[in-house]
This record gives structure tokens, C-alpha cells and sequence, in this order.
């Protein structure tokens, strides 16, 4: 029997896997399962019912929410049981983060800044000792913690920090100045996770205790979203670190920073995910029960394509999103974490999946937008009033496509990560440009059209590989080691590369539930599928005859197109058949209920 595989990072691109050696949801565990209807529970019995209340700055509120969580565990899902935490697996990890994020509020945003980047550097790369002091207290909320990083001069060049961090003359303390901008949980927050420069160029991390002498918080930001969460600026004035706070390394503050924010960039996806899931109910419910012209307005078409997109979009998000974290769980198995070396170990482990990580982050955060904008537009005018769910989740959502390093960075970031890795030899990138190249010369379409479920999606994807792998072959040909210059280019081949990545676990996913199920059970997610695959295999076509418009021309382009013409070749099917098929599917049950809960 063929067993869930670990893939290298990006290795999706040059190897077709197997449904069976990707996770999907529909192999979660009795025990998954738990975890998440216990999640989902406490975000719609403590965290919904304040939805109100969470719209202004409460930090008392918070606090009890997350002390709450606490009790339950879901403060603790990453950090070992040595230290009082849960422990679990990484898939439980991601459920409880899509299930908590049920509550689409400023909890959710406090929570996420707490279980990630508020105290997964001190889990990856703290001393025993600082783990011991610190993350008990993290488990249960008797510490809020907060990740400050960006300074006023210094967003996303944030390893540029203007902060400073000078050793006293008795080698007892760094005296740290500076000031972080934007900061989640400033106004309450006990400990900050803070970087600085020692002796000017070694950039490097520390905590900080908020009670400490130095430590003030600026008045708090007057945001477009999110308006019940703490965001301060934090002024460090001579503070006293001792040195046991340094975390991590002198010098090596990018090791904790970037590692952490990779898993930061990821946990956001099923955060997300657990937010457009709401949206879909919210506004199946209301096409459901505004009547117009006589019938509820669910029954039009329109309204109809609406809800198959949000549905499909959300859909394909999960996929990637649980694919990810079966990734994840198994490059962590075997790490323990009472080591000295297992903050170090974890973290080459997740460096090593940094592109699918950023891949998930710009996905997820841009298909919440999409439905987020679509229910407004679903309740018409109601979406638009402050009392619905719509109006409140339209504004919060913005803000994801810009934390955790923005869209257009991380866009680069996949692209160079990608190159990286072939350069290091990790990925056998190079060769396979070269080799799918070579082919182009004598391939030939074939004229018949392909038979068996999902055969034709399965091309599709092959396909698009090809043109992925095209494409970046002629850029790095073109342009060398200047291609990081050409962001124009390089966002293009990450669009490609992101589709790749969506469309393929999609198509692994459905086909494991229908090896597992048959197809009548699986018959919704197949129709999702196809028209996932078959709107977004055109989309990968443009982008690449607008790669090779904008770097060759003449007969090198006419060359170039004519190749990409025969891996581009389909048949359109009928997509609007299949989306009214996922939309009654959904209107029916009045819920995203592509998942078994």
C-alpha cells in the first residue's frame, strides 16, 4: 500500500504525485475530528456570541477569551507537553487554527499573533531554559504574547531594523532603543518577541518582558479592519535584556524571523479558510430567504455562479491547505523536542517548505477576499450595513494579503526559493527545464480526447507543469542571475506556480475520495475540480504567452508560442452545468459541507 510521501519543497512541480501519498481532509481521524468540532464549538459558543462587543478595543475581553482557550488547549496545540502544551500533530495544529477562525473577529487576530509568531520563536529556538520560564505561561494566557518586527522605515526590509541592542559594560545586559510599528497585541501583550542590531550589523532577536523598565506603547492605530484588535507602536528607551533573552544566535535574528514568519505565512491559510467557510453560510442563508421577483433569489443563475465560485475557491484552499500540513507532519516526525538541537532541526524542516508555505498564505488570503466581496454582494444592500457578518468580514479580510510579508513579496519570495533550490542542487529543477524542452521539439498533441474520470483534468495539470517549467527556463535563460530585477516576470511565474500547486491538489484530493468513496459520493468535489482545473488551465496559458511577449521577440517568439500552443491545446467543457451542480449541492445543505465534520 502506497503511503502519504514527503515531497521536497516545490517538488511539485516536477513530480506527478500519487492521491495516495498526499493528505487530504477526508483522512482526518476520529481524533482529528474531535479536535476541530471542539474548536469550532468554542468559536461559536464564546467567540461569536461577542462578535459586537469585539468591534472596539476590549483588551480585558481578550484576555479572558484567550485565558478561556487556554483551558482548552488551544493555546498550546505547537508547544511540547514538557512545557504544558497540547502537542498535537500538525494537522491538528491547522484544524484548530480554521475552526477557532469560525469567529471572523478581533479574537481571531489576537489568538493568531499569540499561537504563532507570538511564541513559536521561543518554541523553535528558545533555550531550554527560556522555554521553561516562558511557554508554560503562554499555554494558559497568564502571558499575551506579541511579534515586533516592523519598524516605521523597515516593512518588508524588516531585517534592515534601525533598533539597537548595545552590551552593558558588565556583559550582564543589552540596551535596547528602538521602535516597532504596527505591532498585534501591543496594548496588552506581557512578553515581545523584538529584533535589534548588536554593534550595528548583527541583527538579532530578544525577548522582552513588557514590565520591564523602557517598554511604552504608542496610542493605538485607527484601522480599516479589524477594529477590536490592539495595534500600538512599541518604543524600547534603553531597556535592560538580559542576556539569557537573547533568542537564538548574535547575528543569526534572520533564522528566527524568517522561519518564523514562514510558518506565520502558512497558519494564516487555514485561517482564511475557516473564515470563508462562515461567508458561504452567510450568504447561502440570505439567497435562501430574500424572495424577489417571486422566488428566492438562490434559484438564479447568477446568484447561483456566486455561490459555486466562493465554494470551489474555498475548496481548492483546503486542499492545499491540509496537503501542506501532511507535508509539514512529516518533515517534523522524529524531532524531540526536549533536544538542544530541536528548535534547529524544526526550523530547517519548515525552511525546506517556505515556497508551498507562501504559496497557501497568498491563495488562501486572496480567495477570502473573493468571497468575503461576493457575499456583500449576494446580501445587496443588507451586506453592506454594519449589523451583518459581511459588511464587518469585507473590511477584516483586507489585511491578510498584507501581514506576514505582503502578496507581491511573497510572489518574489516563491520564485527565488524555487531558484534557490535548484542552484543548491535540492531540486533537480534545471534538468527538468532542459528535458521538457528537449521533448517540445517532437511532442504531438493527441487528437482523441481522454477517457476515465478526471483523465482530462489529470493532462491539464501535466500540462500546465510543462508550460511552468517553460516559462522559467526562458526567463532564467534571459535574464541569469538578474531575473530577481524583472519583478514583473518573476510575479508571473509565480501566478503560474501557485496554479500548479491549486489545480493539482484539487485533482490528488478528489481522486483519493473517489478511490475511497466511488464516484456518486464524490461527484460535487469531482465538479469542483473540473472547473477549477478547466478556468484555471487557459489562465496559465495567458500568463505564459505574456511571459514570453514581454522577453523575446521575432522568430524566438513565434518559436516559443507555437511550442506553448501544443501543451495549451483542450476542449472547453460545459462549467456552467457543473458550478449550478455545486451550488445546489450547497443551498440544499445551507453550508460548505464539501468536508466531513
Amino acid at each position: 500500500m502506497v503511503k502519504e510521501k514527503l515531497f521536497k519543497g516545490g517538488e511539485f512541480l516536477i513530480t506527478d504525485a500519487l492521491p495516495e501519498e498526499v493528505f487530504t481532509p477526508e483522512d482526518f481521524t476520529k481524533e482529528h475530528r474531535l479536535i476541530g468540532k471542539s474548536a469550532e464549538e468554542f468559536a461559536l459558543g464564546e467567540i461569536e456570541p461577542r462578535r459586537e462587543e469585539l468591534e472596539e478595543v476590549n483588551p480585558e475581553l481578550i484576555k479572558s477569551l484567550l485565558r478561556k482557550a487556554g483551558e482548552l488547549g488551544f493555546l498550546s496545540t505547537d508547544i511540547p507537553e514538557i512545557y504544558g502544551g497540547a502537542e498535537l500533530d500538525h494537522i491538528s495544529c491547522v484544524l484548530v487554527m480554521e475552526r477557532i477562525m469560525l469567529g471572523i473577529s478581533a479574537f481571531d487576530i489576537s489568538y493568531g499573533a499569540h499561537t504563532g509568531i507570538g511564541s513559536l520563536p521561543i518554541v523553535l529556538f528558545g533555550t531550554p531554559e527560556q522555554k521553561k520560564k516562558y511557554l508554560p505561561k503562554l499555554c494558559t494566557g497568564e502571558m499575551i504574547g506579541a511579534f515586533a518586527l516592523t519598524e516605521s522605515e523597515h516593512g518588508s526590509d524588516a531585517l534592515t531594523s534601525e533598533a539597537t541592542a548595545v552590551l552593558s559594560e558588565d556583559g550582564k545586559y543589552y540596551i535596547l532603543n528602538g521602535q516597532k510599528q504596527f505591532i498585534t497585541n501591543a496594548g496588552f501583550a506581557d512578553l515581545i518577541l523584538t529584533y535589534a542590531q548588536v554593534d550595528g550589523t548583527k541583527f538579532t532577536g530578544f525577548i522582552v518582558e513588557r514590565k520591564w523598565t523602557g517598554v511604552s506603547v504608542d496610542e493605538e492605530e485607527k484601522k480599516m479592519g479589524v477594529h477590536g484588535s490592539s495595534t500600538r507602536s512599541v518604543i524600547f528607551q534603553d531597556v535592560k535584556v538580559p542576556i539569557e533573552n537573547v533568542l537564538g544566535e548574535i547575528g543569526r535574528g534572520h533564522v528566527v524571523a524568517l522561519n518564523t514568519l514562514n510558518i506565520g505565512r502558512y497558519k494564516l491559510a487555514p485561517a482564511t479558510l475557516g473564515g470563508a467557510k462562515l461567508l458561504i453560510s452567510e450568504g447561502v442563508k440570505y439567497a435562501k430567504n430574500r424572495i424577489q421577483f417571486g422566488r428566492p433569489i438562490c434559484e438564479f443563475g447568477l446568484i447561483k455562479h456566486k455561490i459555486a465560485e466562493m465554494v470551489i475557491k474555498t475548496y481548492v484552499t483546503e486542499s492545499m491547505v491540509y496537503r501542506t500540513a501532511g507535508l509539514l507532519d512529516l518533515a517534523l516526525e522524529g524531532i524531540d523536542p526536549t533536544k538542544e538541537d530541536a528548535g534547529e532541526k524544526t526550523g530547517e524542516a519548515l525552511r525546506k517548505y517556505a515556497l508551498e508555505c507562501s504559496i497557501n498564505k497568498n491563495f488562501g488570503s486572496e480567495v477570502l477576499d473573493y468571497v468575503a466581496d461576493e457575499c456583500v454582494q449576494i446580501m445587496g444592500g443588507y451586506g453592506y450595513i454594519q449589523d451583518y457578518k459581511a459588511e464587518g468580514a469585507y473590511r477584516d479580510s483586507r489585511i491578510n494579503r498584507i501581514w506576514e510579508g505582503t502578496n507581491e513579496i511573497n510572489r518574489l519570495l516563491i520564485v527565488d526559493m524555487l531558484m534557490r533550490s535548484a542552484l543548491k542542487g535540492e531540486l533537480p529543477l534545471l534538468e527538468e527545464i532542459k528535458k521538457v524542452t528537449g521533448e517540445l521539439l517532437s511532442y504531438r498533441p493527441a487528437m482523441s480526447e481522454e477517457e476515465g474520470i478526471l483523465e482530462k483534468e489529470r493532462k491539464m495539470v501535466g500540462m500546465a507543469k510543462k508550460m511552468g517549467l517553460l516559462t522559467a527556463g526562458a526567463a532564467t535563460q534571459k535574464y541569469m542571475d538578474r531575473l530577481g530585477n524583472e519583478q514583473e516576470i518573476v510575479a508571473l511565474i509565480a501566478d503560474i506556480i501557485i496554479e500548479i500547486f491549486a489545480m493539482e491538489s484539487a485533482f490528488l484530493r478528489t481522486l483519493k475520495k473517489i478511490q475511497k468513496e466511488g464516484e456518486e459520493k464524490s461527484r460535487i468535489q469531482i465538479a469542483a475540480t473540473q472547473v477549477y482545473i478547466n478556468d484555471s488551465f487557459p489562465r496559465v496559458d495567458m500568463m505564459a504567452r505574456q511571459l514570453f511577449a514581454a522577453i523575446s521577440e521575432g522568430e524566438e517568439l513565434r518559436t516559443q508560442l507555437m511550442g506553448l500552443k501544443k501543451l495549451a491545446r483542450y476542449t472547453p467543457i460545459n462549467t456552467i452545468a457543473l458550478r449550478r451542480k455545486v451550488a445546489d449541492s450547497i443551498i440544499a445543505a445551507a453550508r460548505y459541507n464539501l468536508t466531513k465534520t
